[in-house]
């Protein structure tokens, strides 16, 4: 059973959110491909703080691969082939993967380490001074007019 939400209403009273809703509407069509290898957090760490934790026991820093392109953060792992002998049971997994994040807009990776097979990614929203609120002075409409001011005689310095 598929639900298909209708976006269409909250068009009519929102300005500039188109890529919002197409990102809604592909987020529930991946919905069902998910894949949860490996597993991972992601913690809110301050108002324009985050982080993204992966668990990846087995893996080095040469076989992860993250980068940015756009508004999708990609991590990607490969772990080189180890000819350490005949498995007989092999519990730890180490299959090749690639973990798609989207970003929102203005959103940047400050750094990424891994530790105790723990990859932690750290992100911050770094809104440009430009986009930033700001108040607006109220002036006069072009129908008013100032008021007059009537200058003095300017006195000129000997």
């Amino acid at each position: 059973m598929r639900n298909d939400f209708d976006f269409a209403p909250l068009y009519r009273s929102s300005i500039g959110f188109d890529r919002v809703f197409s990102l809604l509407t592909n987020a529930q069509q991946r919905v069902q491909a998910i894949d949860t290898w490996p597993p991972y957090d992601i913690v809110k760490t301050g108002d324009n703080g985050y982080r993204i934790q992966m668990a990846l026991a087995g893996f080095a820093d040469a076989d992860l691969e993250i980068t940015q392109e756009r508004n999708v953060l990609v991590v990607k792992g490969q772990k080189a082939d180890e000819k350490d002998g005949e498995y007989l049971h092999r519990g730890i997994a180490g299959r090749a993967f690639e973990r798609r994040f989207e970003l929102a807009d203005h959103v940047k990776v400050e750094n990424a380490s891994l530790t105790n097979g723990l990859l932690s990614i750290e992100l911050k929203r770094e809104i440009p001074e430009a986009m930033k609120p700001r108040k607006i002075a109220i002036g006069r409409g072009a129908g008013t007019q100032a008021p007059l001011q009537i200058e003095g005689e300017k006195q000129e310095a000997a």
